[in-house]
């Protein structure tokens, strides 16, 4: 009898954890909205909605920080109504999270059109001027918020843009139609189903034990370095991508190897960053430059990069018309890993 009660009481717990865990309860809230139309539909009116157009979200200046607004369904409702839309758009909105308290977030592209859509996008000035906001180009408006934000903000442009480029089913060339959520698209044709992705990418912070491994590509601001980071070839594992991106990019081989952390990353179009530590013999250090890839690359002392992470203001010129050495923005991964190599620069210790 006391094997049974002891049993019971320890499903009651289990399940009065379950019950008082908010995560829990508001991740299984999001799959059913995802999975549920009409549950999805139902959200809606008491969720919330950020707003793009062409993929640049909206932002509010206020004092000395920016602010991403949010807008109930009747202020949208009404905000498109004023400028002579149908309100039918809604349904071109995303789901992109939700509050502990269940309130659903949306994301809408006043800017793009989709393969269903009656109406016309809307001219930019216009709804700015009615918002008082801007729509801030993608990358600026990342670093102007707080990570909460940012990571809400990478969300719903990653989804916004792969709803814009999969719209038509690559089997059958038919428009496809999205569900509610935004989750996924389906063939009405031949009920093929497309789901949101990511592309695979590893970015790997080289070591020699004394000298960490940075590189610049042309497409990066002046003075910038950064870590290794390159795509996931079909077929490989994350230790032979990080092995093979050293080698190809800078002509060294990796002896050991340890994982540190992945983040999304928005560019440029949406990438899982899967973020590595990695260790080649102090003997075998010389680069060779795989100019296809790379502008330059070179070893950092310790002391220069303490120095580069403490600088505020890379942006201006040094006397000599150069731009100052520094490194990736808190918000990036890379910086994460630069700043665990300053922290323990022998990070590696897992064979490759």
């Amino acid at each position: 009898m006391s094997l049974y009660g002891g049993t019971a009481c320890r499903r009651k717990s289990f399940w009065c954890y379950r019950l008082l865990s908010t995560y829990i309860t508001k991740t299984r809230y999001l799959f059913e909205l995802k999975e549920d139309d009409d549950a999805c539909k139902k959200a809606q009116q008491t969720g919330a909605f950020y707003l793009f157009h062409n993929l640049a979200p909206l932002l509010q200046k206020s004092e000395h920080q920016y602010l991403l607004p949010q807008y109930s369904l009747v202020e949208l409702e009404k905000l498109l109504g004023k400028l002579g839309q149908d309100t039918q758009r809604v349904e071109d909105s995303v789901l992109i999270g939700g509050s502990e308290q269940h309130e659903a977030w949306f994301a809408l592209d006043l800017g793009l059109n989709n393969s269903s859509s009656t109406s016309a996008s809307l001219q930019k000035p216009e709804v700015e001027a009615e918002l008082k906001g801007s729509f801030t180009e993608f990358r600026e408006a990342l670093f102007r918020l707080n990570a909460k934000d940012a990571s809400l903000l990478s969300t719903a442009q990653a989804l916004l843009r792969w709803h814009d480029t999969h719209q038509f089913c690559s089997r059958s060339g038919q428009p496809t139609k999205k569900n509610v959520a935004g989750s996924k698209r389906v063939c009405p044709s031949n009920k093929i189903i497309y789901y949101p992705q990511m592309a695979p990418v590893v970015i790997t912070l080289v070591s020699d034990g004394t000298r960490c491994l940075l590189v610049r590509q042309s497409s990066f601001p002046k003075g910038m370095y950064s870590a290794l980071a390159g795509f996931c070839d079909i077929g490989e594992s994350l230790e032979e991508a990080v092995r093979r991106e050293v080698a190809e990019e800078v002509g060294l081989e990796v002896e050991r190897l340890q994982y540190s952390a992945s983040q999304h990353w928005p560019f440029p179009n949406s990438s899982l960053m899967i973020a590595c530590h990695a260790a080649v013999s102090p003997g075998q250090t010389e680069i060779q430059v795989n100019s296809r890839e790379l502008e330059a690359a070179a070893w950092f002392s310790h002391d220069e990069v303490v120095m580069a992470l403490k600088r505020s203001n890379p942006y201006t010129k040094q006397q000599n018309g150069t731009f100052p050495f520094w490194l990736p923005p808190k918000l990036a991964i890379a910086h994460q890993l630069i700043k665990e190599w300053v922290e323990k620069p022998t990070y590696p210790s897992l064979p490759a």
